[in-house]
């Protein structure tokens, strides 16, 4: 199941991504699962973690759900990396976005894609879903 990668950060708490899927294949479920097993995998154990994720053999991390969007057009995916890249400082966990290491951001500082100094917009009007 090869995909490519366009967009992702990956916070303390959850993570976006954007993806371009092979044709004719839709299964995020799926994916997001495999992605999920990969990230609790080379993840250290986790002091507590409850009765009823721990029979579920859950992290703590990982919500259950996904909200999933189809991009429609360039305009779409710009705004939906931007949102993506801009996520730390939205969080308020970094106040520079390229001072986030988990992010594709670099790669796209890196290709000369995005200044380095890039600060981003803050768009959200609730239509990322996080």
């Amino acid at each position: 199941m090869p995909f490519k990668t366009i967009a992702i950060c990956v916070l303390s708490d959850h993570l976006h991504a954007i993806w371009e899927l092979p044709e004719d294949d839709h299964d995020y479920s799926q994916r997001w699962a495999l992605i999920k097993s990969q990230f609790s995998r080379a993840l250290p154990a986790m002091a507590t973690v409850s009765a009823s994720k721990s029979r579920r053999r859950e992290k703590g991390i990982w919500q259950r759900r996904f909200w999933e969007h189809r991009i429609r057009d360039e305009d779409d995916l710009a705004r939906h990396v931007d949102y993506i890249h801009f996520n730390p400082v939205k969080h308020g966990l970094v106040t520079q976005v390229g001072d986030w290491p988990y992010s594709s951001f670099h790669r796209y500082v890196a290709s000369g894609l995005l200044p380095a100094d890039w600060g981003g917009r803050d768009d959200d009007d609730g239509e990322f879903g996080e």
